[in-house]
């Protein structure tokens, strides 16, 4: 299977009724685990590079990865940056290989988020790949709060950008570590009477599973991202396979046992957002 962009994979689930899971990665082990996950449930995946994934290991690694993954998969893998923030560091992603791009402008004026997704979006499209870009702000739990995104301002974003999906804030928070009260669905389908655009989840993994569900089936909203969830299947499986055997020091073979635990936990995921 070759490298597929986001709308090769959220332009089916929109008319669908499903939604694709972009899965935060900060490693071999759990991006392999990933395309495993997304090959046993036969359903495309979005392998994500955040800003924390990228200060451990460089864009050109991270392309070769997640190239390597996809060509080798039975199933469409997206290579993803998440969260880029500036241009130059959207078009190295592109120069690595990497087939889709998010440019957070979210803290930025509302104009001037446009212009920038704009042109990034612009130059995303002119390489054959795809673009993401966020309206209102997506907070982070124990950290900056969030601003609701305002359906005429998305509207316009949508509009004058030419983004290939929106991600939103309807009360969706990054880091949570429990399910929340859920999302806004008010909000959200005040968002969708006025944009035609895929619309994306940020901070998933605090939105309830039966949620999830029901949002991927009912609503525009095609991408759901998942990280924290994820990274404490991993954790705790980490921590059981050093903690099995102290004298044991060889950090492949503790790391093999992090692979069936991370799978389990990411099939879980997958089946919360399928048709």
């Amino acid at each position: 299977m070759t490298l597929a962009t986001l709308s090769d994979v959220l332009q089916p689930a929109l008319g669908g009724g499903y939604a694709v899971a972009g899965l935060v990665t900060l490693g071999w082990e759990e991006m392999r685990a990933y395309v495993a996950a997304a090959e046993a449930e036969n359903c495309p995946v979005i392998l994500q590079a955040g800003p924390g994934c990228r200060a451990h290991t460089p864009l050109p690694v991270l392309g070769r990865m997640f190239t390597y993954l996809a060509e080798n998969a039975s199933v469409p893998v997206v290579a993803h940056l998440d969260h880029g923030y500036t241009h130059e560091e959207c078009r190295i992603a592109l120069d690595c290989g990497f087939s889709s791009v998010m440019f957070d402008g979210s803290r930025k004026p509302l104009q001037q988020n446009i212009d920038e997704t704009a042109a990034i979006a612009q130059m995303a499209h002119e390489a054959g790949i795809s673009c993401e870009g966020e309206i209102g702000f997506v907070g982070y739990s124990g950290g900056e709060a969030s601003a609701g995104t305002d359906p005429a301002e998305a509207a316009r974003f949508a509009r004058e950008t030419g983004v290939d999906a929106m991600a939103i804030s309807v009360g969706n928070t990054h880091l949570q570590q429990e399910s929340g009260a859920g999302l806004d669905e008010e909000r959200i389908r005040a968002i969708e009477a006025v944009t035609e655009v895929p619309l994306v989840i940020h901070g998933g993994s605090g939105v309830p599973d039966e949620q999830r569900l029901k949002l991927a089936r009912t609503s525009r909203i095609c991408k759901f991202n998942i990280g924290t969830e994820l990274r404490m299947a991993f954790g705790a499986a980490l921590r059981e396979a050093v903690n099995r055997d102290p004298s044991r020091f060889d950090r492949v073979s503790i790391l093999s046992e992090t692979h069936d635990p991370v799978v389990a936990a990411t099939r879980h995921v997958l089946r919360t957002m399928k048709a």
